[in-house]
This record gives structure tokens, C-alpha cells and sequence, in this order.
């Protein structure tokens, strides 16, 4: 059955289950820019960290009390006082007043309000211990201006609290921890920036991933098709380098990931058209390169091989393709046909070793929209279908011409081809608003060009290792590529020799004529 529920549906207001499952989409859609953004926020910050001239800190404390008597009343006033006067005194250390003489004595060549940048005077509640320390580029000069300062503070102080009458400052301020050179720098501080480096990569990565997300409208999997419509999927096949020099589903291995998507696609469409009205399905697409003739071609082939009998009609009378894959004539088909030239029965080719009859296009004639509406055409899908168990019609995409619309009046069902990164969400709507104007009825979707590997990956896994096919083994070929890469270069086809060799088409006597009555 179509896997019509395995599709992440678009996120709702309250449903966090959801609300997670795109985010982590979207972080695996965008992993590789996160992670160089991410990459580039940590070079950034160890980049900071070896430019930036390392600057050293040196500290001293300093202890202030009070002299007096010593009794006891008068040690808890004192205490009191001095707490209350050391916020006083580290205002005091970054004024002029303590930060000029501390210059003079050092020979320093900055004002006091240079100085006053690289100063910086603290004090712990409740405590009387003022904390001054001072940074520099040298760590020898760094202790030295914080020496000079703890001495030209306990200067200063002595003098603005010593009484106008004379006297001794009943305050006095002591160093108890002098200044030391630092060994380390106290900046830059490597392991910060590039803390900080990752959080702002990583930061600037979710940004662009998520404006990225936000303003690419192309149809990547089967999430972003649930944004567009409820449609079944018929199946999903995924993008195969080796497709594009081996493009049929019989040059694949039994068990591979690619063949066994169109056995899913064909029992999706049996399930799909249960009801068995719709023995002839059109396929086509939004637009060229989507890969609807390697699916309508490999379907047939998948078709064929569960034993039921197949025509394949190629109905693209503009860019037509089918004979380029399978090796055969076109010159005469289709179009001879509604022209009255030739009978079915004379133009009919059989394919391969299954019950599988191609109807190649013929020459493209000036006015395809009219041949593939008239009357001829729907007698002719009525003679096929009471011949043929399935008919698998590759038609034009349905946004550059009408053709497909056309023809979609004409069969019981449509599968719509659409390639991952290859159609955009308007495209898609376009699209299906055009088949339903028509009354087609649309079966379902098959997802080609997906991703092997990822969140919009729609693969299948086997315990079978069987290697593809070689040259020598191919009894049958070609498909516009099956990964989805739209239709190749005819010179590529005959380049890799994907026609089919005399030796194994079967004879034209095979085909049960006596079924497709006139």
C-alpha cells in the first residue's frame, strides 16, 4: 500500500512532536552549513585569541583600620567606621588625587584617566580589605602600577583623614598582599572565545539554515509534498549515480534499492486502482527532467514482469524518447496511427522477454494537442485496453503544454512524476489544479531524484549484496534516467548501447493479434 501516512505532515500549533521533527529535518537538510558555520565560529575565536596582545593583571590588598585605644568599645566603633569609609577609599583609588603620584613615581607617560582604565579597585561586603588591581601588557610593569597605587592610596588617605588641627589620621591602611608579576595572562582567554566562537557559528548556522529553509519552495521529499497536497505516494525512488549508464530496471540487480522501488510503485498502483477501472495510466510531470519516462518505461518493464501483458505508448509527440532507451524505431507509431496510415497490429513492438509491446511515438507532427484530443486517440486507448491488461501512456509535462491535460480526459488514471529539488511548490499546485480542472483522476504521486540518504530519504534496504548486471548480461535498455535526471543525451544512449539487440526482441508473430480488433 502507498505510504500515505509515513510522510511527516506540516507542524500545527500545539503539537510539539511535529514542531521537533522539522526542526531536526531542517537540521539535517542544512548539516553541512551548520557545521562550517559552526567550524568557522571556533577558528574565529581561536583567531582572536592568537592576534590579540595578551594583557597580564597584577593585584594587591590592602587592610584599613583604625587607631585607637583598644577597648573594646572603641575596636567595634572603629570597625564600624572603617566599613563605612572603605567604599569611600576605593572611589578615592581611581581619582587623580592617588592615580598622578602613582605616574610621577613610575615615569609613566598616560594621564590619570588612561590610567584609570586599566585600574581597578574592589572591595568584599562587609569586609575592611580594599582589592586593587591593574592590567598591562607587561606583567613586571602590571605589578609595579598596582604597587604604586596601593602606596599613593594609603598616602592620600592618611592625608584627607588627618585632622585640619594636626595630628595623626586616626585611619590607617596597610598592604598585606604586595603585587606580583602574573605568570599567565589574565586575556585573551583562549577557552572563552572559542566557547563563544561555536555559539555564535553555530548561532549564525541555525539562522541561515532556517532563512534557507524559509525561502527554498522546491519539492525535496515527502514532507514538503504534504505541504502541497494529500495525494497518495504511489512510491519513492532514489537518485542512483549508476542510473544514469544504466538507466532500465533490468540492467539493475534483482534485489537492489532501485528495482525493488517499482516492484512498490506497481503494487502501490495495483492498491491505488483497486477497483481495476483504470487499465490505462498516464504518466507525466510538472515539468521536463523530472523523470517521468524512466518510470513510465521501468513500470511497464515492473508490470511486465508480474506476467501481465503490457503496452507502452509513447503519447510525448514533442520531445518523445522511449525508442532512445529501448533501442527502437519511431518513425512509424503513434502518429501513423491516428493518421490512418498503418493498423496497430503492423506497428506494435515487442520488448524483451515478457509480455511487453511498445508503441513508439512516430514523427512529431505539427499540432499534437489536437492529435492527442481526438476522437482517433480515444479509439485507440479503447482497442488497446481490450488487448492489453495495463497501458502505460509516457505523456508531455503539464505546465509547458497541454497535451497531458488533454490526454488525461481520455484514460481511467494519472500518476504524477515529481523530482526532488526539480519542481517548486507552486509548479505542484499549478499542476494538480490543471488535472482536476479536466476531471483527471490522479492515482497518486511517485517522488523521483530523492536522496539515498537523509530525512527525505525514501529507500529500501536488502540483505542482498547481487551486483548489478554487466554489459554482457543486458538483454533489454534505456530509460530517460532513472534517477530522475530528465531525458539524456541521445549520444549518450548509443554511446553505453542501450538498444535493444536484434537477437532478443522476440517476433512480431509472438503478439496475440487476434485480441486487438479493429
Amino acid at each position: 500500500m502507498a505510504r500515505h501516512s509515513a510522510g511527516l505532515q506540516p507542524s500545527t500549533q500545539g503539537d510539539p512532536v511535529l514542531d521537533l521533527r522539522d526542526y531536526l529535518r531542517l537540521a539535517r537538510r542544512n548539516w553541512i552549513l551548520i557545521s562550517a558555520s559552526t567550524l568557522t565560529g571556533l577558528l574565529g575565536g581561536g583567531a582572536i585569541s592568537v592576534l590579540v596582545q595578551p594583557t597580564y593583571t597584577a593585584e594587591t590588598q590592602l587592610f584599613v583600620a583604625i587607631q585607637s585605644s583598644g577597648s573594646v568599645q572603641e575596636l567595634q566603633q572603629g570597625n564600624t567606621f572603617s566599613q563605612a569609609r572603605v567604599q569611600s577609599y576605593v572611589k578615592t583609588a581611581m581619582t587623580p588625587i592617588v592615580l598622578q603620584p602613582a605616574i610621577d613615581s613610575l615615569g609613566l607617560t598616560v594621564t590619570a584617566d588612561q590610567l584609570a582604565k586599566n585600574v581597578k579597585a574592589s572591595t568584599d561586603l562587609n569586609t575592611v580589605l580594599i582589592n586593587i588591581s591593574v592590567a598591562d601588557n607587561s606583567p613586571a610593569k602590571a605589578a609595579a602600577t598596582a604597587e604604586a597605587v596601593a602606596n599613593s592610596l594609603i598616602k592620600a588617605v592618611d592625608s584627607l583623614e588627618r585632622p585640619k588641627t594636626g595630628g595623626t589620621s586616626p585611619v590607617s591602611l596597610s598592604i598585606i598582599t604586595p603585587a606580583e608579576a602574573p605568570l599567565a595572562p589574565s586575556a585573551p582567554n583562549t577557552r572563552l572565545n572559542l566557547l563563544l566562537g561555536v555559539a555564535v557559528g553555530l548561532a549564525l548556522g541555525l539562522a541561515s539554515a532556517v532563512l534557507r529553509t524559509t525561502l527554498d519552495f522546491s519539492i525535496r521529499g515527502e514532507a514538503d509534498l504534504r505541504s502541497v497536497t494529500d495525494a497518495a505516494v504511489l512510491g519513492g525512488i532514489s537518485f542512483d549515480q549508476d542510473a544514469v549508464r544504466k538507466p532500465l530496471l533490468t540492467q539493475a540487480a534483482h534485489q537492489s534499492p532501485r528495482a525493488e522501488s517499482f516492484r512498490q510503485l506497481r503494487t502501490n498502483l495495483q492498491f491505488a486502482n483497486v477497483s481495476g477501472q483504470a487499465r490505462t495510466v498516464l504518466i507525466t510531470s510538472s515539468l521536463p527532467g523530472e523523470g517521468k519516462s524512466t518510470t513510465a518505461i521501468n513500470l511497464a518493464i515492473a508490470l511486465a514482469q508480474a506476467g501481465r501483458t503490457v503496452c507502452l505508448v509513447d503519447a510525448d509527440l514533442r520531445r518523445p524518447m522511449v525508442h532512445e532507451y529501448l533501442g527502437l524505431d519511431r518513425n512509424a507509431g503513434l502518429t501513423t496511427v491516428l493518421v490512418g496510415e498503418a493498423d496497430v497490429n503492423e506497428l506494435l513492438q515487442p520488448w524483451g522477454e515478457d509480455n511487453l509491446f511498445v508503441l513508439t511515438s512516430g514523427q512529431i507532427p505539427p499540432n499534437p494537442s489536437e492529435m492527442l484530443g481526438s476522437v482517433e486517440m480515444d479509439h485507440l486507448i479503447d482497442r488497446l485496453e481490450q488487448a492489453f491488461d495495463t497501458v502505460i501512456l509516457d505523456a508531455p509535462p503539464l505546465l509547458p503544454v497541454t497535451d497531458a491535460a488533454v490526454l488525461s480526459q481520455h484514460v481511467g488514471g494519472v500518476v504524477l512524476v515529481v523530482g526532488s529539488h526539480k519542481v517548486k511548490h507552486q509548479d505542484l499546485q499549478k499542476s494538480l489544479a490543471g488535472l482536476k480542472m479536466v476531471g483527471a483522476k490522479l492515482l497518486g504521486v511517485v517522488l523521483n531524484r530523492l536522496p539515498s540518504k537523509g530525512p527525505d530519504s525514501y529507500a529500501y534496504s536488502y540483505y542482498s549484496s547481487e551486483p548489478a548486471p554487466g554489459p554482457a548480461t543486458l538483454e533489454s535498455s534505456g530509460t530517460e534516467d532513472a534517477a530522475g535526471s530528465g531525458s539524456p543525451n541521445p549520444s549518450l544512449v548509443r554511446d553505453h548501447e542501450y538498444a535493444l539487440t536484434p537477437d532478443t526482441q522476440r517476433p512480431a508473430s509472438s503478439f496475440p493479434k487476434d485480441r486487438l480488433d479493429s
